[in-house]
């Protein structure tokens, strides 16, 4: 017998069918003998009908009032999934956020978990009944509603799984599974039985929708084994354990289970990156931290960084990029700081897209980036930017050629499968 959270995002849970649906899958993991907890997400575009409803009400709305309102989608589709289990025969239960509780900080609409007091829960489903539990939700030391950020319910059932011990965290998607990449743009991409935490860590930040980055960074650090399944199944699919998902452990354990892994676990595309560049800089102490400085300051996360080697007159080029969504604001900051920078002219294009490359086996094998390079040279594919970690290479290039710069590096690392 396992300790199972199971998590099921907006799509599974859009209308009642699929919400039957969900409560046969968990009936099936509580028949086989499990102890089981069903973390859910709202209805399929509920939050952002929620969220509407906000800005008309108030552009200026309290954040904490914010989360009142949006916390409700969950608390609507947890009832009713237990609702249908208990239509099924099943004990079940749906447990609010304030009810474990689910303790946070008090940054409304992005809180952060700092506890979840498990006791009463742990004895619940000692006892056979499956708990139900609302993600995304959780209560400050105030006890006021709070709400992680989009997507956090993947965060709150590695949360969970966490304060209960649980063998795994099943987490139920549109997809069934991570592939090497996107299967819309290389028909020939594989589904991985597993990926360590790292790479998936990686995957995530640099394009991959599978997973939300912060859960994966909270599974890490937690230790909790993620598996990523389908829920979209027949009716007499067999036990999640059985499915043919995808595993996220630790690099430890994944070496007892694979001892001859690819080199290259995936390749990843984000679009909604735009690169910024700032010329004729005076090359001395301060400057870069001039530019970078108010941009930490507004949370605007830059991410590929290049400073040129410095000219005759002792200027620079720096080029960076930050997430499209943010682009206006970086532009207008650095407007407004432009005699204090001592910049020339500001550069900005939104047209690009990173392309990264990611894999364990890169900090034992050389010659991944050379590769790269070689592959998208032999295509006249131009390369703008370049970024390294340990496990992954990015590299920026023109948004037009995303997919074929996709298809060339799947095929150069040998990651086409029949």
């Amino acid at each position: 017998m396992a300790r199972i959270v199971m998590k099921f995002g907006g799509t599974s849970m859009a209308g009642t069918e699929r919400i039957r649906r969900v409560a046969r899958i968990v009936q099936r993991q509580q028949a086989a003998g499990h102890e089981v907890a069903v973390v859910v997400s709202a209805m399929a575009g509920e939050t952002d009908r929620l969220v509407n409803f906000c800005r008309e009400a108030n552009p200026l709305y309290d954040p904490a009032e914010y989360d009142v309102v949006v916390a409700s989608g969950e608390q609507v589709t947890s009832g009713l999934l237990a609702m249908h289990l208990q239509a099924l025969g099943c004990k079940a239960r749906s447990w609010l956020g304030w009810q474990l509780p689910i303790h946070t900080d008090d940054a409304h609409s992005k809180a952060r978990i700092e506890g979840i007091d498990s006791e009463a829960l742990l004895a619940s489903m000692g006892a056979g009944e499956i708990a139900v539990i609302p993600g995304f939700q959780g209560l400050t030391a105030d006890n006021r509603v709070t709400t992680l950020g989009r997507g956090g319910s993947d965060t709150s059932a590695v949360a969970v799984a966490a304060a209960v011990k649980a063998d795994r965290c099943d987490i139920y998607t549109d997809v069934d599974g991570v592939y090497t990449t996107d299967p819309r743009i290389v028909a020939k991409a594989r589904k991985l039985k597993n990926v360590t935490y790292e790479e998936m860590l990686e995957l995530a930040s640099v394009g991959s929708k599978v997973l939300q980055t912060r859960s994966v960074s909270l599974a890490m650090k937690e230790g909790v084994r993620v598996q990523v399944l389908s829920s979209f199944i027949d009716d007499d699919a067999p036990a999640a354990d059985t499915i043919p998902g995808t595993m996220i452990v630790s690099d430890e354990e994944l070496e007892g289970l694979d001892m001859e892994r690819q080199l290259i676990t995936g390749i990843a595309a984000d679009k909604n990156e735009a690169k910024v560049t700032l010329t004729r800089i005076a090359d001395r102490p301060g400057a870069v931290a001039a530019i970078f400085g108010p941009l930490a300051a507004a949370n605007i996360n830059v991410d590929m960084i290049i400073q040129n080697i410095a000219k005759d007159k002792g200027e620079t080029d720096v080029t960076f990029t930050v997430p499209i969504s943010d682009l206006a604001r970086t532009q207008a900051l650095l407007e407004e700081r432009k005699d204090t920078i001592g910049y020339y002219r500001m550069l900005a294009n939104s047209k690009v897209a990173k392309i990264s490359v990611v894999g364990v086996g890169m900090r034992s094998h050389a010659g991944v980036a050379s590769t790269m390079f070689r592959a998208l040279a032999d295509r006249g594919i131009n390369i703008q930017a370049i970024t390294t970690s340990e496990i992954k290479v990015s590299v920026l290039i023109d948004e037009d050629e995303t997919e074929l710069a996709v298809r060339v590096l799947h095929t150069a690392y040998g990651l086409d499968g029949e």
